[in-house]
């Protein structure tokens, strides 16, 4: 297997974990949690507190899927406007997703004290801000709306940041932290007792009955209840129509100069989002953003250097030490899915969860731990999986599927990008045709080459080169591969099959 040529984040460096095995044989359980993010981590850790007997299997190493390359935002300010989901869940769909971020939040801040993780929680303010005027105007409007669900909030002309800006919307009581000391804590809380945390091994089949049976290579899990708390669930397809598969960018580095302390997110489209921590004792900026569709474009090291310029530029700081990107999945109406799939009775899924994973996937163990314990959620409801709401998000929905749809037909007719294995560069992938069919050939530095089908596993689209991250990503429903056909990120669960060429 060729080695992926990865950006490393802040958090993975500064927080090395220990290593879970692998599973080896058959093993029964109550309840199988499928991810290893803070998803899956909370719903085992909550679970097992339960009395539940649980295991948690991760297909690559723990916190090293979309929770290890986030920016870590524990905030009430979603990417969905509170306007909209006013308009398109009522006044107390709105208020309750207010609440029910805050007491994601609150959760995170409990389990930090009573299991006192050193992890750099910290309350702080959070700031939305807007640098023109018709930004400002659409501030007020979300103001109202935010001030009507219930946040902690007021206007301001002024925020703690080394340039002007026309107005912004200061939340109080939004929080950090380091999200991988925080989960390492947790996951060691989980090992044991009868429960386990398995790495290195990828789930292949899914099946549903009394009892349900999650197989993988190294043999089968029987268990009552499974929870999927990966980023877009196994073989979902009616789930995946609602969901929408975005890269997003990260860089940090030293502050050289002063920034109080606080969350920050202009209003740019796409926004950026800003933050500091303090990591072994240096004070480091994290800015996120650039995010685009997954498989959309070849050249993604443009967006890091975006970001890097975005940042020197508006900043005290003036080397970028870390940058990586990650996976964010949009749901098809604004808000997370949760709860039981469709069509299901032991089978719970939690995706969706847009630019606000850390609350998300907190308040997904909530949700789920409470459902699966036969107890009434307060939140349930809202954020049901198996929800459909023609008018909200229709446009995009629409959209995002049409866009599938031609994808699937286009990249087929599409011209080769190559004819000759002289025409891909050391380093790089091309869609190549041989012997009048397509292969995704990539090309190692050491000019050893690998060719693999073109043709994603999950339902057929063609994957497309990913410069930046070395990959080969599909359009369609945001799986990606390594440049030999490893599944890096699903839906798809099988590798992009070899191919021999001349």
């Amino acid at each position: 297997m060729v080695e992926e040529r990865t950006h490393k984040s802040l958090w993975t460096v500064s927080a090395p974990a220990r290593r879970y095995p692998f599973l080896q044989g058959d093993l029964e359980v109550d309840v199988v949690v499928i991810g290893g993010g803070i998803a899956g981590l909370t719903t085992a850790y909550l679970l097992k507190q339960e009395g539940k007997k649980v295991a948690v299997v991760e297909m690559h190493r723990l916190l090293t899927g979309q929770t290890g390359q986030t920016t870590a935002h524990l905030t009430e300010l979603l990417d969905t406007p509170y306007a909209t989901l006013a308009s398109d869940f009522g006044e107390k769909g709105a208020r309750m997703a207010a609440a029910s971020t805050r007491a994601a939040i609150e959760q995170i801040a409990g389990l930090v004290d009573r299991l006192r993780i050193s992890c750099g929680f910290q309350r702080l303010p959070g700031y939305r801000y807007a640098e023109t005027e018709r930004e400002a105007r659409e501030l007020e409007r979300e103001a109202t709306a935010a001030r009507q669900a219930g946040l902690m909030c007021a206007l301001t002309e002024e925020a703690p940041l080394p340039y002007p800006v026309k107005l912004a919307l200061r939340v109080e009581d939004q929080a950090q932290f380091h999200p991988r000391e925080y989960l390492l804590a947790l996951a060691e809380g989980i090992q044991g007792d009868g429960s386990y945390v398995f790495e290195e091994t990828q789930v292949t089949e899914l099946y549903e009955g009394v009892p349900c049976r999650v197989h993988t290579p190294r043999g089968v899990l029987t268990c009552r209840d499974v929870v999927e708390a990966t980023t877009t669930p196994l073989n979902r397809v009616f789930l995946h129509t609602k969901l929408y598969a975005y890269r997003t960018y990260s860089v940090a580095g030293r502050l050289e100069g002063p920034l109080e302390a606080g969350l920050y997110y202009d209003s740019q489209d796409p926004y950026h989002y800003i933050r500091t921590q303090r990591v072994e004792g240096v004070d480091y900026l994290i800015v996120g953003g650039e995010d685009h569709k997954v498989g959309s474009e070849e050249d993604t090291d443009r967006h890091y250097e975006a970001l890097e310029e975005y940042t020197r530029r508006r900043f005290p700081v003036t080397r970028i030490e870390y940058r990586w990107s990650g996976q964010v999945i949009e749901p098809a109406d604004g808000l997370a899915y949760i709860g039981r799939n469709s069509n299901s009775r032991h089978v719970w899924v939690a995706t969706g969860f847009s630019g606000t994973g850390m609350t998300f996937g907190t308040l997904s163990g909530m949700i789920l731990t409470d459902l699966i314990m036969g107890r009434q959620n307060p939140y349930a409801a809202l954020y049901d999986a198996t929800r459909v709401k023609p008018k909200a998000g229709a446009k995009d929905f629409i959209q995002e599927n049409a866009e599938v749809a031609f994808r699937f037909v286009a990249d087929r007719l599409a011209k080769p990008e190559a004819h000759d294995l002289s025409e891909v560069p050391p380093g790089e992938g091309r869609i190549m045709e041989v012997d009048g069919k397509k292969v995704a050939v990539f090309r190692e530095e050491s000019g050893a080459v690998h060719a693999v089908s073109p043709v994603c596993t999950h339902v057929g689209c063609y994957v497309h080169w990913n410069k930046g991250e070395r990959s080969w990503d599909c359009p369609c429903h945001g799986s990606r591969f390594s440049p030999t056909g490893e599944v890096l990120n699903g839906p798809a669960v099988k590798p992009l099959p070899s191919k021999k060429i001349r």
